[in-house]
């Protein structure tokens, strides 16, 4: 279900919001919402405390203390010699 948000700027600001939507060929609402919701994913992310019912932070723990599935896709990466790794040596 949508709902609507409605808000007031100054011109400027809007004039600012339109150039920056039509440079991504997107219409104002679309890019508001979008930048809206950026904004708050990241607010959310960075949040250091949080809470959990005992179940999930059981789940939340053994989720951390796993390890790392593998990713074939990063081999290549981890087949390139670091360049620290050499200067380190020679120290």
């Amino acid at each position: 279900m949508k709902t609507r948000i409605n808000l007031r700027a100054r011109s400027d600001q809007r004039a600012l919001i339109d150039r920056a939507a039509r440079s991504l060929g997107k219409g104002r609402a679309e890019f508001v919402l979008e930048a809206a919701c950026d904004k708050a994913h990241a607010v959310l992310c960075d949040q250091v405390l949080f809470n959990l019912d005992a179940g999930r932070f059981h789940q939340f723990t053994r989720l951390l203390d796993a390890p790392p599935a593998r990713n074939p896709g990063l081999d290549p990466l981890r087949a390139i010699k670091t360049p620290w790794k050499d200067r380190a040596a020679k120290v």
